[in-house]
């Protein structure tokens, strides 16, 4: 399926039926009365948020949705039927904005939760509603309101704990797939990834969390280098961020400080708060240096690129170092929800990263 992370469409909800003007005519009663009845209700446009869906695709190609009118009142206090209402599936993490001013109507965070997005318009009222002792034949109606028509932007925003951050080829597709059930396209081209995947971490009985694997960025993605900051947004829900580094490339002539601190450059161009969540690094492929040279190739990295915080030493090929790496990952995503559920009152759409601290770097 094709992965689609943004698309507009229209919606309008139904209008409201017209009210009715009627009189009771019965034989042997010239004066029945006013029966004209309501019109009924417009039907609504509904969102609900289906975690079976991980895409926008649908709304790719279908950009138009519009609920159906109320029916019209009529004689003999007989109301119109409401329309039926439409209901619109959308990935959990979706986020929709008014595609005029820009500003953000909903955000769908928790899987079968459902919004309104378009209300259909009220029924007019019926001759019969207008009846007084001095107003006994009323000819008097309203007709329907109208239902509420917006153009939105669609946005979606991968829920996932941990984000994979690096340049292409620094092994984020294999270490997703030697630690998780995701198996994404892995090659030994640059760009093999080319929108995000998911995959569910188990550490033990009930215990996991979700990793959101992206494509690589390169220095000058700020410019639309590469896929540019493309899937940068999916990062932005994350609780922790791992800085995946490729310490053999195949070229000699690179330098993995050099392309480590491109990407942290084009992070902080990307989204400031983005810059300052917790980040750990990772340095991958360890299998493809020495024994006796991986300790000072690890020093060096580390000494030159001047990073203070967790280091592990893995090789997501062989797997080795990625169970330490798992559990320590585990506590920190463990302990922040664990400080977001004692924060109740905050709604959790809008509360601030919580830094739990992090882990003894492995060095």
């Amino acid at each position: 399926m094709k992965f689609v992370d943004e698309a507009f469409i229209d919606v309008a909800a139904g209008d409201g039926g017209n009210g009715c003007v009627s009189f009771r005519h019965e034989k042997y009663k010239e004066f029945g009365g006013p029966n004209g009845g309501d019109g009924g209700r417009g039907g609504h446009v509904y969102a609900v948020a289906d975690p079976n869906l991980n895409t926008l695709v649908d709304f790719r190609f279908s950009r138009r949705h519009e609920a159906k009118r109320g029916q019209h009142g009529m004689g003999s206090d007989m109301f119109g039927v409401a329309a039926d209402d439409i209901t619109l599936k959308m990935p959990v993490g979706t986020i929709i904005t008014d595609a005029e001013t820009g500003e953000v109507l909903y955000e769908l965070l928790t899987p079968g939760e459902v919004i309104t997005i378009a209300k259909g318009g009220d029924g007019g009222f019926g001759n019969m509603r207008f009846k007084s002792a001095i107003n006994r034949a009323p000819r008097q109606k309203t007709p329907g309101w109208p239902g509420e028509k917006k153009n939105l932007k669609l946005e979606l925003k991968v829920l996932a704990d941990v984000g994979l951050l690096g340049m292409p080829n620094a092994g984020k597709s294999t270490f997703i797939s030697a630690v998780s059930n995701a198996r994404p396209r892995i090659a030994d081209y640059p760009f093999t990834t080319l929108h995000p995947n998911l995959g569910v971490v188990r550490v033990g009985p009930e215990q996991s969390f979700v990793v959101a694997d992206l494509p690589g960025l390169i220095e000058g993605a700020s410019e639309g280098a590469g896929l540019g900051h493309l899937f940068l947004r999916h990062l932005q829900r994350t609780r922790l961020l791992l800085h995946i580094v490729d310490l053999a490339p195949f070229d000699e002539g690179v330098d993995p400080v050099a392309q480590a601190k491109a990407i942290v450059g084009e992070l902080k161009k990307y989204d400031p708060a983005l810059f300052v969540k917790p980040r750990w690094l990772v340095l991958n492929k360890l299998d493809m240096v020495p024994l006796d040279e991986r300790a000072a190739r690890v020093k060096d990295f580390v000494k030159r690129f001047k990073f203070k915080g967790p280091v592990f030493e893995i090789s997501a090929l062989t797997r080795e170092g990625c169970e330490p790496l798992i559990k320590a990952i585990y506590q920190h995503v463990k302990a922040q929800q664990t400080l977001e559920q004692a924060l109740p009152e905050i709604d959790p759409r809008f509360k601030p990263e919580i830094d739990v601290g992090t882990p003894a770097s492995k060095n």
